[in-house]
């Protein structure tokens, strides 16, 4: 999710916004310590007929990676093997304990490892780097005794459904391929239509949604805050030939899951692969545990101190029954499940029109805060050079400069914030707006009167000698003016 700037300039601006994200992020607790403590005090020996064995290999640059095989023990012959790609963040194996539980439970051996934290962080992502260490992972399992290396496929969930197709597209090692809460759009597509709908949860309506799915993404993308923001997962998808098992929890909030099933279908499809299974998991959520409505876990053990949700019936059964029969050399026709309805739909964060062009949106920012807080500095250098402002001008120049000023700087902050904290900000909110929202709006409207105001006090004053640095009062007007259709994009002034 990486893109960077075009010049210099904007690339400043970028990274200085840049400094904010981290610390954000950093107010919330990480979970990885204590639950990589608790799966390495786990016992080793086989329980509930498992057999779990600690690995470690080499990731696609040489990182030495950690993981567990969980086999069921006591089997004669060799048994398929799957390796499971996990979603963002740190990743530690015991969030997906119970899968690989689930799968050797189903005669599967299963490869979990704890994800690296060298080379991936918030603000870098390397899809090819992650797919690299999928496809480590692959390798290791294979050479493993008693698993078939013919018959070895990929798991991923969420990140992972970007980076497990990725790493299959790239070696016929890998036999099959499952997805859970794949995504089918760009990771910077799919976050907005994730904090849309977070929003929407919290009873958040209007402009603000269009704001954060719409300039306030581009802005971001632009600035280069969003590692991995333009990966296409659609010609990933047709390079793939293995049989594929896409899932989704029929509550999934974090991506559209009617839209990347479609797409999942459409794309493979036209690229001649005639076993792909699509599928809803009844009751479940993003990673296809339990949920009421897509935002609790209900059930299962904790990670941080919050509970991952137990595995639906019938979930685990769909996937081990799938890959045995893919093992066995009869994988499914292509089929899909009629789809749950999605709320929400998601939306490119630019339309290519030209105001919304990224070197143009940072060079009328800059310009509003050069403008806004310019007029106060020079306004107290005219003090000490004893040189005054007819007072008609002056005050709602001030008012123009100080609204506009806070503003700008406001809703740049306010917007990143909520990119930073995944919408989870908690605002309170009135009549369908954050607090803060409102407030912003409500200054926007200040500032579209303060020009108007100051406008027409300088054009009366015209003729008037002297009148109070007539270029201050220009530019600040000027700034203003310009300050309306920009604060019409954003949605400062839209209800």
């Amino acid at each position: 999710m990486l893109l960077s700037f075009k010049s210099r300039r904007v690339r400043a601006v970028g990274w200085a916004i840049g400094l904010l994200v981290p610390s954000l992020l950093a107010l919330a607790p990480s979970p990885v310590a204590p639950a990589r403590a608790a799966y390495a005090a786990a016992p080793r020996a086989a329980r509930d007929g498992l057999a779990r064995t600690d690995v470690s290999f080499r990731g696609g640059d040489g990182l030495v990676l950690h993981g567990t095989v969980v086999a069921p023990s006591g089997t004669t012959g060799r048994v398929p093997g799957i390796v499971l790609v996990g979603g963002s963040g740190p990743g530690p194996r015991q969030e997906y304990a119970q899968e690989a539980e689930a799968f050797a439970r189903g005669g599967v051996a299963t490869l979990v490892y704890d994800k690296r934290t060298i080379g991936y962080s918030k603000m870098h992502r390397d899809f090819s780097l992650l797919a690299a260490d999928a496809l480590a992972g692959v390798r290791t399992l294979r050479g493993r005794p008693g698993v078939d290396p013919a018959k070895v496929g990929l798991w991923g969930f969420s990140e992972g459904g970007w980076v497990a197709p990725l790493a299959a597209s790239r070696s016929s090692d890998v036999a099959y391929l499952i997805t859970i809460g794949g995504p089918g759009r760009t990771p910077l597509r799919t976050q907005t239509w994730n904090l849309a709908v977070h929003l929407r949860h919290d009873h958040v309506s209007g402009s603000l949604l269009d704001t954060i799915m719409g300039p306030a993404a581009h802005l971001v993308d632009g600035a280069g805050l969003f590692p991995e923001g333009g990966h296409d997962p659609v010609p990933v998808l047709q390079r793939l030939r293995q049989p594929v098992l896409a899932l989704w929890g029929e509550h999934d909030a974090q991506v559209p899951p009617r839209e990347s099933a479609q797409i999942f279908q459409r794309v493979l499809a036209r690229a001649g692969n005639d076993h792909v299974t699509i599928r809803f998991v009844a009751g479940a959520g993003h990673n296809g545990h339990r949920t009421s409505d897509g935002f609790e876990n209900l059930g299962g053990p904790l990670l941080g101190g919050h509970p991952l949700g137990a595995l639906p019936p019938g979930y685990a059964d769909t996937m081990t029954s799938w890959i045995h029969q893919v093992a066995a050399g009869h994988p499914p026709m292509s089929s899909a499940a009629t789809p749950p309805r999605q709320a929400l739909t998601s939306r490119a964060a630019s339309n290519g029109a030209w105001y919304e062009a990224n070197g143009l949106q940072w060079a009328a920012i800059a310009f509003f805060l050069l403008a806004f807080a310019g007029y106060p500095v020079t306004g107290i250098a005219r003090r000490i050079l004893g040189r005054t402002a007819a007072a008609p001008v002056r005050r709602p120049a001030r008012l123009l400069a100080a609204t506009g000023l806070v503003t700008v700087a406001g809703t740049l902050l306010y917007t990143v914030a909520i990119f930073a904290t995944g919408g989870r900000l908690g605002d309170p909110v009135l009549a369908g707006r954050p607090i803060s929202w409102l407030i912003l709006q409500l200054l926007a409207v200040i500032v579209a009167g303060a020009t108007v105001v100051t406008a027409v006090s300088a054009w009366r004053d015209r003729r008037t000698p002297a009148a109070g640095g007539r270029v201050r009062v220009a530019v600040v007007a000027t700034a203003g003016a310009i300050f309306i259709p920009w604060a019409v994009y954003w949605g400062l002034l839209a209800w």
